[in-house]
Parts: C-alpha cells; sequence; structure tokens
C-alpha cells in the first residue's frame, strides 16, 4: 500500500472530509485538545449558520484558544510569495509523520486530476466539480499582534488564489507595498466559500504572520465588505475589501439570492463574483 497501515487505519473515517491551508504558524495545528494530534483535522471544520462569537477564528471548538508556537511565523516577502499545504487533515501534510503520508492531492491520494467539470468532487471534498469550477481561497492581514483585536474592518484581503483548493500545495502573491508588522508580527487569516457542489458554508482561520523585506510605507486602508458583482466589474467593491462571510446566524457580510452566471445558486467567493482579482491586491492601501 502507499501509506503505512497505521496511519491509514487512525484515519478511517475521514471521507468528505473538507480543506484547509495547514502552516506551522497557524492557529490550532495540534488541534484543541492540548496536545499534539499530528492527525487532527478540527480546522476542516465548516463554518455554517453559527453566531460570530462562535464562528469567528473557530472559537465554537476552542481552536482560537491554540496559538502557534512561540517564534513560528507565515513569513510574507513583501513582492515574492509564500506557499501553504491545503489538505483535509494534518496528516497529509509535511508538519506529520515526516511528510510521509504527502501527495499532490488534499488527502494523500493519487490522481491524475480531480473532476470531469460535471460532477461534484466529493473525495477530496474541494466543493467543485473540477478544478476550473474551484471557488477560489484567501488570506488576509490585520495589524495587529493580539488575535483579540482583529476586526472585520482591520482585516484586509491581501491576496487571492484562483481556482483552489485543488492540489495541496499552493502559493500566494504578497503585495510589493505591503508594510512592515509590528514587532510582535501580525494576525493573518485564510479564508474559502465554496462555489455550491454541497452546503453553503464558509472556512476561516487564523496565523501569527510577519512582512519580510517589507519596503512599503502606506498603511493598509480599513477594509470594506465585498458586494456581488459578477459581469459588471464597475459595481464591484474597490480598495481594501473584508472577507467574505455570509451563512451565518450573525456577522454576515454579504447577502445574495438568484442564481449566477452558470446557473447555480449564487455564491460570493474569492474570484472575479465578488471583485477578487488573482494574486496580490495591490489597492489595499490608503491613498
Amino acid at each position: 500500500m502507499l501509506f503505512q497501515s497505521v496511519a491509514v487505519l487512525s484515519l478511517v473515517g475521514l471521507a468528505q472530509a473538507h480543506v484547509f491551508a495547514w502552516h506551522k504558524a497557524m492557529w490550532c495545528k495540534n488541534g484543541p485538545s492540548g496536545s499534539n494530534d499530528q492527525n487532527t483535522n478540527t480546522m476542516v471544520n465548516p463554518l455554517y449558520q453559527k453566531t460570530k462569537s462562535d464562528w469567528w477564528f473557530h472559537h465554537y471548538d476552542g481552536c482560537d484558544k491554540f496559538p502557534p508556537a512561540d517564534g513560528d511565523f507565515l513569513d510574507l516577502p513583501a513582492g515574492g510569495s509564500f506557499t501553504v499545504e491545503m489538505a483535509v487533515n494534518r496528516a497529509f501534510t509535511t508538519l506529520s509523520y515526516d511528510g510521509k503520508q504527502v501527495s499532490d492531492w488534499p488527502n494523500g491520494g493519487q490522481y491524475t486530476s480531480l473532476g470531469n467539470g460535471k460532477d461534484c468532487v466529493t473525495e477530496p471534498n474541494i466543493h467543485a466539480k473540477s478544478q476550473a469550477d474551484a471557488a477560489g481561497t484567501a488570506f488576509a492581514i490585520s495589524y495587529v499582534s493580539d488575535l483579540s483585536k482583529v476586526t472585520t474592518e482591520n482585516l484586509a484581503v491581501f491576496s487571492v488564489r484562483y481556482n483552489t483548493p485543488y492540489k495541496r500545495v499552493v502559493s500566494f502573491d504578497v503585495p510589493a507595498q505591503l508594510p512592515a508588522c509590528p514587532a510582535a508580527g501580525c494576525i493573518c487569516a485564510w479564508g474559502w466559500v465554496p462555489n455550491n457542489c454541497g452546503q453553503p458554508n464558509m472556512y476561516q482561520g487564523a496565523y501569527r504572520c510577519r512582512v519580510t523585506n517589507a519596503k512599503g510605507t502606506k498603511a493598509v486602508a480599513p477594509a470594506k465588505a465585498p458586494v456581488w458583482c459578477e459581469g459588471n466589474s464597475g459595481a464591484c467593491t474597490q480598495g481594501a475589501k473584508q472577507m467574505v462571510f455570509w451563512q451565518q446566524v450573525d456577522g454576515n457580510n454579504v447577502a445574495v439570492s438568484g442564481t449566477q452566471a452558470d446557473g447555480q445558486a449564487k455564491s460570493p467567493g474569492y474570484n472575479q463574483k465578488m471583485g477578487f482579482k488573482d494574486g496580490a491586491q495591490n489597492d489595499i492601501f490608503v491613498n
């Protein structure tokens, strides 16, 4: 078999598992048990119909109480890129089992591709029919060092990668003018809103991050809520945008109804439908 049998046995039951962007500097890397759980998948759990006090940075399962180890940062090279691993479980990343469970794919499997463009891919559950249909994911940054000080308005999306999640290793581009963080670092967040193919939920998690090689002098502007603007770029929110928060009991900043261009129910993801460009978001700074 491809994987060690002990790991395979421990991962039984992960069918339909969702995806999260894993990095050593994330909150809840070890799970919420307080031990080093190399087989944790708590952060892949979707957020749906929860109060903001519960869904905000996974408070409901205690993940916001487990910061990364001291000295662990997600480094954001200004004008460069950084890499994360999108997987259904920490076990399928290089953060566990010395990387022996990894493949090119989020669940450690072996495929030539995922999806035929017609049927929803359910294993791994990328909520899409193919790579072209994958909704896109995003990283946002807040220039505070304390997770409790992050707000909707001071957390601005700075990088988007279209057609993710799909493969395990994904790189995100950093704006060249992103300014330096406080000495203790910034708080970053990753988010994903699926493009249909199942429950209309969302995903969010935190990281301790810092900007390296920073030369920018302009601050990131207060973030405004993105709006639906498919087919009408003039209607998109301009400048710094908030992450997409929807389908919760409260704290939503997006409301949509009707169908999108492909005939499916509108799904406000990190793509052109909500005014997000692929790559670094270079329009987020104070004029």
